[in-house]
């Protein structure tokens, strides 16, 4: 449709790895350019991110010139013309020219072509169908330039059948939105896919998962999140409640403290009410153990910070660590409906860094010295003092610390001989 220079500071394309991929494939009557995500962020002054590279040349021929450069090359998609060249350790994913001649959602049965037009129609959005070729020049055969100018996310050609091609494209087309678009969604793309919601069923948990959390870290998630909730989108997904307000509240809550943003801290301020809640969105995303017990924690009993007391927030750091205390003081916060700039919440928030809870001072010696036999009663007598150790919020003084320990002997004795 147009053709216009690259963005003058594409210093990327002209030097390096991707430089030497397209001159490899850039002769003998091949040609090659980057294609995709990659031009549109230079397009948008942004960092290129992964490298996709289309080509004339088929699959053998790809990785027969890069056997004769000495670069090494992996078929990772070799039925669907994808080679995988790795320059100095990053990856360089080369795909023939393609055109689909019948969808089963991920499986397309594909043939292999010349024709960049037809390459760039079978793509999901105009903004992704873009190509750049080794001069500099843009091609757009879709309308993808003034879609990433207007910051529109739009289907190529008919949405309905974009998306019927494959349904990871309804949260794609959310995420990417949230990434790169402004304003409201594309309006024939957002009815398009609430048409196409019962296909979310058939994806699998891993996909959905790393779309989900990619769209949490995007800097629209969360009215991208709201507009997907409004269109019946989310509860598919996660078999319950979103909580599209405390989403929004915990992205302003991390702004307001200057935190990294956090997907699964996002996850769970957008799903989890109780640890009931986490324990099914980790089992329908099939998040990983890290992901799922950070939900849990969470989950746990979070409004225990609702009277935002300050020694109750202490003992709760001794027990959780700093991580977990932390991710949970944030989710009580998310969930309060009050000024996100309070001044309360940012101190419970900030409390690890400013205090650092004491070991234990007691030890098992120090009941063995006072009759107690080793054995369960010892374990006992151990979990008693330090229980009332800390609600008498950690003092160190020997004279309370003997106090606490003659207590909890006496009791655990009183107990053995009842």
């Amino acid at each position: 449709m147009s053709a216009e220079p690259l963005l003058a500071d594409a210093s990327w394309l002209t030097s390096g790895g991707t430089a030497r991929v397209l001159k490899l494939l850039n002769a003998g009557g091949e040609e090659a350019r980057v294609v995709g995500g990659a031009v549109r962020n230079a397009l948008l002054k942004l960092p290129p991110g992964d490298m996709d590279i289309a080509t004339t040349a088929l699959p053998e021929e790809v990785m027969r010139r890069a056997k004769s450069a000495g670069i090494k090359s992996v078929p990772t998609g070799i039925d669907h013309g994808t080679i995988t060249l790795v320059i100095d350790g990053q990856p360089y994913e080369v795909t023939t020219l393609r055109e689909d001649t019948e969808t089963f959602g991920r499986k397309a049965r594909v043939v292999f072509g010349r024709d960049w037009v037809r390459d760039a129609e079978r793509r999901d959005f105009t903004m992704n169908g873009l190509s750049v070729d080794a001069h500099g020049v843009v091609h757009d055969h879709v309308g993808g330039l003034a879609d990433v100018a207007a910051r529109r996310v739009r289907f190529i050609g008919d949405p309905d059948q974009r998306i019927a091609e494959d349904y990871l494209r309804i949260l794609r087309f959310f995420r990417i939105h949230a990434a790169f678009g402004a304003g409201e969604p594309d309006r024939d793309g957002y009815l398009a896919c609430i048409r196409g919601r019962a296909g979310l069923a058939g994806l699998s948990a891993e996909r959905v998962r790393m779309e989900i959390l990619k769209l949490l870290v995007a800097a629209g998630a969360a009215p991208a999140v709201l507009a997907m909730a409004d269109g019946g989108l989310l509860q598919p997904l996660i078999g319950g409640v979103a909580y599209s307000g405390p989403l929004a509240r915990m992205i302003a809550i991390e702004h307001e403290l200057g935190l990294p943003v956090s997907a699964t801290r996002r996850l769970a301020a957008l799903t989890v009410a109780v640890t009931e809640d986490a324990k099914r969105v980790a089992a329908r995303l099939r998040l990983s153990n890290a992901e799922a017990k950070a939900l849990d924690s969470m989950g746990h009993r979070w409004w225990r910070f609702a009277n935002r007391d300050e020694a109750n927030a202490r003992r709760l750091l001794y027990r959780l660590g700093a991580e977990r205390y932390h991710d949970r003081v944030l989710l009580a916060w998310s969930r309060d409906a009050g000024d996100v700039g309070s001044v309360r919440w940012r101190e419970l928030a900030e409390l690890p860094q400013r205090w650092t809870p004491p070991k234990f001072p007691l030890k098992a010696a120090d009941f063995i010295a006072r009759g107690m036999a080793e054995g369960p009663a010892l374990g006992r007598v151990l979990t008693l003092a330090e229980d009332a150790w800390l609600a008498a919020d950690f003092p160190l003084e020997e004279a309370a610390l003997a106090s606490i320990a003659d207590q909890a002997a006496a009791r655990v004795s009183r107990d053995q001989k009842t």
